[in-house]
């Protein structure tokens, strides 16, 4: 009769816990609504989404970008033809200046209508006014073409820019013995210590040809420039895959900010009872707190950390800078004269795969004493080399 005479108790105590009044089924559909329903309507065209339809999108939006690329390319070729006529804006380059940007291009012949060089001049040549009466920096183009046919894009661009490239004689040399990698490697070790040579700038920022830089790109990186971390640096990369900028990774400072991020919104939404609908039975207390934290972890990284990233744009004081991450080199800032140091640190290194440049210098940052490297978030630069100079490329390459 004991077990018969306490089942109500029982009963009673389950149907005051799951109530649709409660905190446990609220919990419940909510979770349900935002993870089942809301965040996969939103995000299931965002590329670097988890929701993101891949076979159903992919293709297309692949295609888009290649048009758009393409189209790009195209009217690049016709600005820089027509401005080919025109007295020469960028040529005459002053002797240490703040900021030299370097532009490191080969030619791409499967790559060849898209123009990707001519794209980032065109870009550079409108935004390198911004910062006033003087432009923001002095602009190089280092071409590195061995082959017989040359680089036309860069031939095109010697009217309005300055344009360096290896003596005869060191073109002659027998590359075809060194892989891909090493020729790399030496090629940005040249166009590193060139415009050195050159100018002696105090800061220097080398862009391979297809990093696309952003309208605000020189806003912040006079910025970064300002700031006490860059004195102390080696480099900055100020570009990491999109695809890899996740909060569920190696790197210590994303899990401490992920963590802050759901902390930081769960008290918000707790602490303020204007924000919450009167069914809300959701108290500041330990166990609600760690719910929330959870839930906003989870619905950010889910949707995709590259899309709040993006909010920073607003202004060059809100770019994160945090460590740097290994991979990869389309836009380099090095300030000082760290540039001579990374010419002297490659140099030491012999490059092969699975050991490229980008490899060689993060493991170099890590283990020589006294060194530091950082990257900035979000991009200042726009990788649109759909097509590589150094690797295999498919007939029609995917954005993912």
């Amino acid at each position: 009769m004991k077990p018969a005479s306490l089942m109500p108790a029982w009963r009673a105590c389950v149907a005051q816990r799951w109530r649709w009044s409660g905190a446990v089924p609220q919990a419940a559909l909510l979770s349900a609504l935002t993870f089942g329903v809301v965040l996969p309507v939103c995000g299931h065209r965002l590329l670097y989404s988890y929701f993101f339809l891949r076979s159903v999108f992919l293709d297309a939006m692949s295609e888009q970008v290649l048009q758009e690329s393409l189209q790009r390319g195209q009217d690049a070729l016709s600005f820089w033809n027509r401005a080919s006529a025109e007295p020469p804006a960028f040529k005459n380059l002053s002797l240490k200046p703040e900021l030299l940007v370097t532009v490191v291009t080969t030619r791409r012949s499967e790559a060849r209508d898209f123009h990707y060089l001519l794209q980032v001049m065109r870009q550079l040549s409108a935004i390198l006014p911004s910062c006033g009466r003087r432009r923001c920096a002095e602009v190089l183009v280092c071409d590195v073409e061995r082959g017989p046919q040359g680089n036309q894009d860069a031939s095109l661009l010697e009217a309005q820019f300055k344009v360096i490239r290896r003596s005869p004689e060191e073109q002659l040399q027998n590359w075809e013995l060194l892989n891909t990698f090493e020729r790399e490697k030496r090629d940005y070790v040249f166009c590193l210590r060139r415009g050195w040579d050159l100018l002696q700038p105090r800061n220097m920022v080398v862009l391979e040809d297809d990093a696309l830089p952003t309208p605000d790109f020189f806003n912040v990186i006079a910025h970064l420039l300002s700031r006490r971390f860059s004195r102390h640096t080696l480099y900055v990369k100020l570009y990491h895959p999109e695809r890899l900028q996740r909060y569920w990774n190696l790197e210590p400072y994303r899990l401490l900010e992920w963590v802050g991020l759901g902390l930081v919104l769960a008290t918000a939404l707790l602490r303020v009872p204007s924000w919450s609908p009167r069914w809300f039975s959701f108290t500041l207390s330990w166990a609600h707190l760690l719910f929330f934290t959870l839930y906003f972890m989870a619905a950010a990284e889910l949707l995709g950390r590259h899309y709040l990233l993006e909010g920073r744009r607003l202004s060059p004081q809100l770019y994160a800078v945090s460590p740097a991450t290994e991979c990869c080199t389309p836009a380099m800032l090095f300030p000082g004269n760290s540039s001579l140091r990374v010419a002297e640190y490659l140099d030491a290194s012999f490059c092969t795969k699975g050991k490229a440049k980008d490899t060689v210098l993060y493991q170099l940052m890590r283990t020589l004493p006294g060194e530091r490297a950082h990257s900035v978030e979000p991009n200042l630069v726009t990788h649109i080399g759909a097509f590589s100079s150094v690797r295999r490329n498919p007939s029609r390459p995917k954005l993912l």
